[in-house]
């Protein structure tokens, strides 16, 4: 009988509840109100991740009866007597399902944090389904890769090399079947038993004010409330200034901010830290602290920022920094010019929207240090910079993260591992502060919105001959990465033109909204849009073909590359800029004809192309620290400090080692983005990973080389420059010996460092055919084309994917994304289907070429590449748009409903003209 035939409710109150789960009975036992998540995870089903809270994102997904569901939004009561089947159990790492399998042969994961719920979904999908992708993954959100691996791994198209070779090889993952198989722990995914104790649980108190004085925090209704420990206010927490950012030099981030303050500067600044024996406890008691404000005035405008009595949020300025610099004599080139174009240009605020949400683990061990388990890009910093708040020593702290679910530079904040520390310390206990998706949306960090006018001069021949920039950019209420995405920003952006004079006047300023950090381009994104759209119109008034012109203009490879100023030690270490040009504009032309033929009646057709120049190190100072061992067995022990959050960078280290060693990555054993492991790294953010990374462990696996070799030479009796490692053994005049014979003599380790200086650029292009249906306002892409110089590739497959992330993301935050703030400063885009993330259907497929180049500076020839795509995507549309209508889009994102405005002012016009 089942539970509803039950005859009396005494009777519905003793039955068994049970359902299956993964081929197993369990008793299905739900709190009031849970959801089917929340009891998986609770039940150890960790592949069924957090992603959102609203059904949204598909990180949930599982099988229930047969059909893919999301379990954030499924009832747990309702799974009696159901068949849940999670990732975990249609396969394992041994014997993978054949989805599974499908998903690895492809690379179709970056970060992973959404694979477990792709593959539900296309395991359940009906067998035509495939056919029309577009309808069938509308639930399933990746941030990551582009689409493209996904859709492969759907068709069973193999991208992988599964020969596990060194650098130049599509070499796999070494994480991939646990990424398929939901075994890969991400942070949130420990084991109660390997906590110290039981768990408590967080929640954050947040100001409903854009600027306030905290008056008084009372806590008596929450403390009485069930299953509540403490209520921590800034009276419990350090008063020690710092900021939330973490670069190598800390005096490159204004320190401005508290664990907790006593004023409040943006709506949803954190007020208190409830911690309680559950997350629904916690959450229920965060409601009931009582919290007095005094209001206080606020502004939200950057352009009142420094006028006279607009409220100071920071000390006696709102102005974070400014620049002032010129090369040349701007207002005389720009009066020699023949032409002279001036134009003024906004960009918007977008969330860096990884799946894995903001959240830390922090405990006390055995032996009285403080561990913290993050979701961070960044370990190493976050250990100094909670040492420092704190007042702990180094050593006192260990940081480390799991594998993280997506970063793009919002994981380069401290935001949660301070207060899992406070409150841990406080209650003796380990806690858990893991963000809901509404906390990341309002309360973490976003991209600067800039203001940017541009003058360009140019003579009628389209020679460049000045470019004057007067940029102002909005930090919010804390300064975090102001200065140098501002730094970043008007440099290379400015610095890949010749021209005779330059201008840059820059200001970063506060205002009482949610704050920016550091996002994909780190600035940018953000002035290359400015400064390539002027260009852009500057050609076309002109008459002259856009990419034509930028081959007069863009420096050469001895150029030097000067904004404010010439960096000395950033050097072209290789150029493939005129090769990427050449390569964007044949295949543009390749298909023009037959694009314009297919084309519908009331349509018109555009295409445009931008390029982009990035450093592929940040500026003043980013370090590396790399230990490598020969194992007893014969296999190489590699430990690096830098995270994996979809950056490939595990596997970038593996295959370094493996070409400097002679051997695969398979013998190559890798443990990583653990403080405890290295002695430093700066971290995984400004594309470092394969260059700063890269380096130390090309330089510790040669010497370990070398280690090896003069070992067996004396063993052997042989000249150490005839001797050669071959996979297992070392070859040595004739005679040969096994590594692992080698290794019983006793351990041989090698480690090694590489500085971030001097510093290499890598070059993008990009290029896109659009059509736009002028009736309605509507783009579709019709091409997407990519070329980049990469140097040596490490990884073709996953250098690959990192450029399809980049555009389809870019493609995003062009033309759809968009965090709206209200009057009052509060974020009103909190939820993710009020914030348009790229679906399978919004993204095409794009084509990627590879300028054949080697850098001298990176290892083995290598540049990095994973955040540079996304830089030229929006003037490359923003020109697309302009070719088809003669419209210049100036003010990001361009919505289907602010083309067909546009659309209808440019008809207006041309009616009032006659």
């Amino acid at each position: 009988m089942s539970i509803i035939d039950v005859g009396t409710d005494a009777e519905a109150t003793t039955a068994t509840r049970t359902t299956t789960l993964d081929g197993r009975t369990v008793e299905l036992a739900p709190e009031p109100g849970q959801c089917l998540r929340t009891w998986l995870r609770d039940q150890g089903s960790y592949g069924v991740k957090k992603g959102c809270d609203g059904g949204d994102c598909g990180a949930c997904t599982v099988i229930v009866d047969g059909d893919a569901v999301h379990s954030c939004v499924y009832p747990a009561h309702r799974a009696v007597d159901k068949n849940i089947v999670t990732v975990q159990g249609l396969g394992t790492p041994e014997q993978p399902h054949p989805v599974q399998e499908r998903f690895r042969r492809a690379a179709g994961f970056q970060c992973g944090f959404c694979t477990a719920g792709m593959v539900c979904t296309v395991a359940s999908m009906p067998e035509d389904a495939e056919h029309d992708l577009g309808r069938t993954l509308k639930g399933n959100l990746c941030r990551c890769t582009g689409y493209r691996a996904i859709e492969d791994a759907v068709h069973g198209v193999e991208n992988v090399d599964d020969r596990a070779g060194g650098v130049g090889h599509a070499t796999g993952a070494p994480a991939a079947l646990g990424v398929v198989t939901g075994t890969a722990r991400y942070t949130m995914d420990i084991d109660p038993d390997e906590l110290p104790g039981p768990l408590l649980y967080g929640a954050v108190v947040r100001s409903p004010h854009p600027h306030a004085r905290v008056i008084r925090v009372d806590a008596a209704r929450a403390l009485a409330s069930p299953g509540v420990v403490r209520v921590l206010t800034a009276a419990d927490a350090p008063r020690t200034l710092f900021s939330t950012a973490q670069h190598e030099l800390v005096e490159d981030d204004p320190e401005d901010t508290r664990v907790f303050d006593d004023v409040m500067r943006f709506v949803g600044q954190r007020v208190a830290l409830v911690v309680a024996e559950s997350q629904r406890a916690a959450d229920r008691a965060a409601r009931l602290v009582d919290v007095e404000y005094e209001v206080l005035p606020f502004n939200l405008d950057p352009e009142l920022a420094d006028h006279p009595g607009t409220p100071v949020l920071h000390g006696d300025s709102n102005v974070v920094m400014q620049m002032h610099s010129e090369v040349g004599d701007l207002e005389a080139a720009l009066a020699a010019s023949d032409l002279v174009e001036d134009l003024t240009f906004h960009t918007h605020r977008v969330s860096h929207t990884a799946l894995e949400t903001h959240g830390a683990i922090a405990w006390q061990d055995d032996g009285g240090r403080f561990v913290v388990r993050s979701s961070t890009q960044v370990p190493f910093l976050v250990r100094r910079s909670l040492a420092r708040v704190f007042g702990l020593q180094k050593d006192e702290v260990r940081v480390y993260a799991a594998r993280v679910g997506g970063g793009f530079g919002g994981k380069q904040e401290m935001l949660t591992e301070d207060l899992a520390l406070l409150a841990a310390k406080a209650t003796g206990r380990p806690v858990r502060i893991e963000f809901s998706r509404k906390e990341v949306l309002t309360a973490t960090t976003v991209r600067h919105p800039f203001r940017m006018r541009v003058r360009m001069g140019a003579t009628s021949d389209g020679t460049i001959t000045a470019i004057a920039v007067d940029v102002r950019s909005n930090t919010g209420a804390y300064g975090n990465h102001g200065p140098g995405v501002m730094f970043h920003g008007v440099g290379e952006s400015i610095a890949v033109y010749r021209a005779a004079a330059k201008k840059i006047d820059a200001a970063v300023v506060y205002t009482n909204s949610i704050p920016s950090g550091a996002f994909r381009g780190y600035g940018l994104s953000q002035m290359i849009f400015a400064i390539e759209s002027t260009f852009d119109e500057v050609a076309r008034r002109l008459g002259l073909d856009p990419l034509e012109m930028r081959t007069r203009n863009l420096i050469g490879a001895d150029d030097a590359m000067i904004a404010a100023h010439e960096e000395p030690d950033l050097i072209i270490g290789s150029y493939g800029l005129d090769e990427c040009v050449a390569v964007v504009r044949e295949r543009l032309a390749r298909t023009r004809e037959a694009d314009a033929a297919a084309l519908a009646p009331g349509w018109t057709i555009g295409e445009g192309a931008a390029v982009a120049m990035i450093a592929t190190v940040p500026p003043r100072g980013h370090h590396s620290h790399v230990t490598i061992r020969l194992d007893a067995d014969g296999a190489f022990g590699l430990d690096v400090g830098t995270a994996e959050f979809g950056n490939g960078t595990s596997t970038v280290h593996q295959q370094i080692a493996a070409t400097v060693l002679q051997s695969t990555t398979r013998r190559v054993r890798l443990r990583q983005a653990d403080s405890d492991l290295v002695a430093h790294d700066t971290g995984a953010f400004g594309s470092t990973g394969t260059v700063v990374a890269g380096r130390a462990t090309h330089a510790a696996a040669t010497s370990l080389a070398e280690m090896i070799r003069t070992r067996a030479a004396a063993v052997l009796g042989a000249p150490v420059d005839e001797c050669v490692l071959a996979g297992d053994r070392v070859m040595c005049s004739g005679s040969s010996i096994a590594l692992r014979d080698l290794a019983a003599d006793g351990p041989l380790e090698a480690t090694g460092y590489w500085g971030g200086s001097p510093r290499s650029v890598a070059f993008n292009v990009q290029g896109f055919r659009v059509a736009i249906d002028e009736s309605t306002g509507e783009l579709r892409i019709l091409r997407s084309i990519h070329a980049a110089d990469a140097g040596v590739v490490v990884n073709p497959e996953q250098c690959r994917g990192q450029i399809e992330g980049g555009i389809a993301q870019a493609i995003g935050a062009t033309l759809h994304e968009i965090v709206r703030v209200d009057e009052t400063g509060r974020v009103t885009s909190d939820i993710l289907r009020q914030y348009h993330v790229p679906t399978f259907a919004d993204v095409p497929r794009s084509e990627i070429s590879f300028a054949k180049t080697s850098d001298v500076l990176g290892p083995l020839g290598a540049k990095s590449m994973s955040e540079s795509p996304f830089n030229p995507v929006a003037p490359a549309l923003a020109a697309a748009i302009r070719d088809a209508t003669g419209i210049r889009m100036t003010t990001t994102p361009f919505t289907r409903d602010r083309i067909h405005a546009a659309i209808l002012e440019r008809d207006s016009r041309r009616r009032a003209d006659g």
